[in-house]
């Protein structure tokens, strides 16, 4: 027994953690996300065993996902620029905003319930798939990007919603991107550089926001991250998450967006179940 859990069922959960981790590398490189609609809902279960209280299991969760996906996100993002997709002025224009909306997520996060985590990603998540699965080209707000206070707006929301979901804010700047007429990959590309200050940004916000309640969290918590799960998963989904980034620049358009939107509506569906539960 540690910690008062039989270590054949931590061990199994570990491998579970393991393999998650190698997963949540190839959908980082492919997507440009750190891939947290996998990580979250693993870890939540991980938690639930070892006997973290409800009310702060779900933001321990986010927390530990968005410091897993940090050097996910590092070695995606080095990837994608040395194939010279990133786009270096977007990601410039909405480093700073993101990191503003990281922070007002995670003010939200200390305080709200975890079912209004869960609502979020459900929300965003199902409006960015239906619009791969079923949009168009067609479907542009406009050609080209709007101006500065159009940028810092998106920036903020890109980061706020990855703070309140657990990801690196993929999912929704790739949406963005390519209602502005940029191509899929690019935008995949640039989503992983902008991942890289917003995953930063959120796991220093998760660990001061839980160290108010650091008395109701599992040993070797630092705040709303677990340094066990981390160490568990962030060297697995690091290393797999190049060849991601690879297989990117190997599928048509078409293919990545369907891609995309299933992995995302799947998700999505997870914590649509898990809110009624």
């Amino acid at each position: 027994m540690i910690l008062g859990v039989p270590v054949s069922e931590l061990l199994l959960l570990a491998a579970l953690i393991i393999v998650a981790g190698f997963i949540t590398g190839i959908l980082a490189g492919l997507f440009g996300i750190g891939g947290g609609a996998l990580i979250v809902p693993v870890l939540y279960e991980v938690f639930r065993v070892l006997g973290v209280p409800d009310e702060v299991r779900f933001q321990l969760c986010v927390g530990t996902s968005i410091a897993i996906i940090v050097p996910t996100n590092v070695l995606s993002y080095f990837t994608h620029r040395g194939k010279g997709a990133v786009m270096m002025d977007v990601v410039r224009a909405w480093a700073i905003p993101a990191v503003v909306g990281v922070a007002a997520g995670s003010v939200i996060a200390a305080f709200a319930p975890g079912a209004v985590l869960k609502l979020a990603f459900v929300l965003v998540a199902s409006v960015i798939a239906f619009k791969l699965l079923v949009g168009r080209d067609s479907w542009q707000i406009a050609d080209d990007l709007p101006g500065p206070a159009g940028m810092t707006a998106y920036g903020v929301f890109v980061g706020l919603a990855a703070s309140l979901m657990g990801i690196s804010g993929g999912s929704v700047s790739n949406m963005i991107l390519t209602l502005y007429g940029k191509p899929i990959h690019k935008a995949v590309a640039t989503s992983a550089g902008l991942g890289v200050p917003i995953t930063v940004a959120g796991t220093i916000g998760y660990i001061l926001a839980g160290l108010p309640q650091q008395s109701l969290l599992p040993p070797l918590s630092l705040g709303f991250v677990s340094l066990i799960g981390f160490a568990l998963m962030a060297p697995v989904s690091s290393l797999t998450a190049p060849y991601g980034a690879r297989l990117a620049h190997r599928l048509s358009k078409r293919r990545l967006e369907i891609a995309f939107g299933c992995f995302l509506l799947v998700a999505c569906i997870r914590f649509a179940v898990s809110l009624i539960e």
